[in-house]
């Protein structure tokens, strides 16, 4: 799914109250990377389910937006030996968190206990940590912040929702987190979102139409 039908999607979802939950997590998010360095936002995933997607997205918010803190690093439970760099972070990484940084865990499954003590070094060293999971209480103890999505067959959350908006799925959900974590904190209709804008734009205009990185 790309951004403008993020967007469009967006605009389908404002009654359902995702949007504005999406933003509230996305805010968390860009709070905890104002003022610090690429590559201190760390993304893990489950042993079924690695979120590159949400990797891709969130590098392309920080491209765009110029936001070079909001750059992600994949954290892979098992990168082969001779992965490029940024494809061959493995789980230590978040054992060697530390404070500044953010670990962002995306988990539509069950995150495991390896993950879950990995998760505690990180926060125990002064990391932030986030979570979009399916419900996992252990996990929400440990962030200190986290978006919860419901199973895709347990449509109550969104009964307001038009006939035609999609199952809220959880790769919906990470779409909608990753392109409001490209706004501005401030409050629109400022200059710095007029500013950011413009960047996009421009962007856009000279961007290459191959495939993501």
């Amino acid at each position: 799914m790309d951004r403008e039908r993020t967007l469009a999607l967006r605009e389908l979802l404002a009654s359902t109250g995702w949007v504005d939950r999406t933003r509230s997590f996305a805010k968390s998010l860009r709070r905890s990377r104002v003022g610090r360095t690429p590559g201190g936002l760390l993304l893990v995933g489950t042993p079924t389910a690695e979120p590159w997607h949400l990797t891709a997205h969130l590098d392309d918010e920080a491209r765009w937006f110029d936001l070079p803190e909001l750059t992600p690093t994949l954290v892979r439970w098992s990168p082969p030996p001779d992965a490029p760099a940024h494809l061959g972070v493995g789980l230590p990484r978040l054992e060697n968190a530390e404070r500044g940084e953010t670990v962002l865990v995306v988990a539509p499954d069950d995150p495991t206990a390896p993950l879950l003590e990995r998760v505690a070094d990180a926060r125990r060293s002064g990391a932030v940590v986030l979570a979009v999971d399916a419900g996992d209480t252990e996990l929400e103890d440990l962030a200190h912040e986290s978006l919860v999505v419901p199973p895709d067959s347990d449509q109550s959350l969104v009964t307001a929702a038009p006939e035609d908006v999609p199952p809220l799925s959880f790769d919906v959900v990470t779409h909608l987190v990753s392109v409001a974590a490209g706004e501005p904190i401030d409050e629109p209709g400022s200059r710095g979102l007029r500013a950011r804008l413009a960047r996009f734009l421009d962007s856009v205009a000279g961007a290459d139409s191959g495939p993501p990185r």
